[in-house]
């Protein structure tokens, strides 16, 4: 039972992969906004007794394998973690760039998938998406310098 978390009147293993993009799927995600909402959304994860177990940040979307206690549902918490990021980025970059207005920064939605016992595997693929995405985009030939 060491893999279970537990609440006063529950024992429990919820985890979610989780994939959202920016507002009409710029590529904004990139150098220190990468670093600095990687460490928000963890914090904005932890105010909602969430943990982020794996993300990546690609340039035009997010990867997130996070557990879940049973009395929050994911909505609440996307809803949570794209509102107060979305107000975070227009702090504290919304000056500097001119796509980042006011607090409109993600798309509506997410992808969410349960994880059960392929944990390992979620975890895996989040870890190598980038390269993947990289190899795709050389085969459709949309990068051709990066051959």
């Amino acid at each position: 039972m060491s893999d279970y978390e537990s609440l006063n009147h529950s024992t429990w293993e919820c985890k979610y992969h989780i994939v959202w993009i920016p507002k009409y799927r710029r590529k904004k995600l990139y150098k220190s906004i990468r670093e600095d909402l990687g460490q928000e959304i963890r914090r904005l994860a932890r105010c909602r007794e969430c943990r982020v177990l794996e993300g990546h940040m690609m340039i035009d979307h997010v990867h997130m394998l996070v557990e879940i206690p049973p009395k929050y549902s994911v909505e609440q918490v996307m809803g949570y973690i794209k509102g107060k990021s979305a107000i975070y980025i227009a702090r504290k970059y919304g000056n500097r760039e001119k796509y980042f207005s006011g607090q409109h920064f993600w798309a509506r939605g997410y992808f969410v998938s349960t994880v059960g016992r392929n944990e390992e595997a979620i975890c895996e693929y989040i870890r190598n998406q980038e390269v993947e995405d990289m190899k795709m985009d050389q085969n459709l030939g949309l990068f051709p310098e990066l051959k």
